[in-house]
């Protein structure tokens, strides 16, 4: 399909000194790059979404969620223990 964009000149060059280098057409190196972009801009979107699963429940006699100094001392007993 045949369509006209518009690149900076700067750009254009870069791309065309690109091709030549590499022995393929602009138009082939364009499209590779857009595809590339395309999959990579797709990839981002599918990782970016995390989910978590939340569970109800309470902490073990002793453990005080709001003093984490505490938290990983206990955690580290329990480490020692194994």
């Amino acid at each position: 399909m045949r369509t006209t964009i518009h690149l900076e000149d700067p750009l254009l060059r870069e791309a065309k000194k690109v091709a030549a280098e590499s022995g393929i057409t602009l138009t082939a190196l364009l499209s590779d790059a857009l595809r590339e972009a395309l999959i990579r801009r797709k990839a981002s979107r599918k990782a970016a979404a995390v989910h978590f699963t939340t569970v109800r429940g309470k902490a073990r006699p002793g453990v005080d969620l709001d003093n984490s100094a505490a938290l990983l001392d206990l955690m580290e007993r329990a480490d020692d223990a194994r």
